[in-house]
């Protein structure tokens, strides 16, 4: 099966001083390593056996096209004003080549493998969602501090891969639009599920799985959590830490 990558490169309104410490205002043209950061999954998703095309999402897709590989199957197309805004738009265009894998500009540390390990894994759902463990990540980089969405049974973080099926996400990405500036809090997204999954996940009395169980009851579609094996799709570029830490580990010292 062939997937269509979507790269989010977008930025956030208004100054970004990450991005200013490194002399530009643009996150993803941040360089990492010694190339500008959205060309790291960019090349990740090119060198995958599943991925036929790859569509890259930015309020400057010129800027950001011209630091991109040159290959005939990478697209840069300008994104709205929002992601949840994005999606729905491609979900709009009868051009879109199903399913999507979604990830993003910062995912500085992807790879192909997990590209693959992640594309197979998601071959059963509508929606999927990229997980990796927290005594998995922690064994591989004791001192890194992530957001940790804490289930019966483990404790996971996002990976930032997203599988899409087909058109009928849409309920999804309208459920995202509604806690999309809230992403960041856990609290905020799960509440959507109703009191009694909230005070659940708060006192661990639900696994992950039922989570995601109650979610697709609630959208009507197949959602599924997948658990990543490298650690590292845990790791995003997104403050100044986790640059040091990317650097270092692409360098061999952690």
């Amino acid at each position: 099966m062939s997937w269509t990558a979507i790269v989010l490169a977008g930025s956030r309104p208004g100054r970004d001083a990450f991005a200013e410490t490194f002399g530009t205002d643009l996150k993803a043209l941040i360089p990492v390593a010694g190339e500008p950061m959205v060309r790291r999954p960019v090349g990740a998703l090119l060198e995958s056996r599943n991925i036929g095309k790859v569509l890259v999402m930015s309020q400057s897709p010129g800027r950001i096209a011209a630091v991109l590989p040159e290959d005939p199957r990478v697209e840069c197309r300008q994104s709205k004003g929002t992601i949840a805004e994005t999606m729905l738009g491609l979900l709009k265009d009868h051009e879109t080549s199903w399913p999507l894998l979604v990830t993003t500009a910062d995912h500085a540390l992807l790879d192909s493998a997990t590209v693959d390990e992640f594309c197979a894994a998601a071959d059963d759902s509508d929606i999927s969602i990229g997980v990796v463990e927290r005594t998995k990540l922690l064994r591989r980089l004791p001192e890194t501090r992530r957001t940790w969405l804490k289930f019966r049974g483990g404790a996971y973080t996002g990976a930032n891969l997203f599988a899409l099926r087909s058109p009928n996400v849409r309920p999804a990405i309208e459920l995202w639009r509604s806690v999309e500036q809230d992403r960041k809090r856990a609290w905020r997204i799960l509440s959507l599920l109703g009191p009694a999954v909230l005070i659940a996940v708060a006192l661990r009395l639900v696994s992950l799985d039922k989570v995601t169980a109650r979610l697709s009851a609630r959208l009507g579609l197949i959602v599924k959590a997948v658990q990543l094996s490298n650690p590292l799709a845990g790791v995003d570029v997104d403050k100044a830490q986790d640059h040091e830490l990317a650097e270092a580990i692409l360098r061999g010292e952690a």
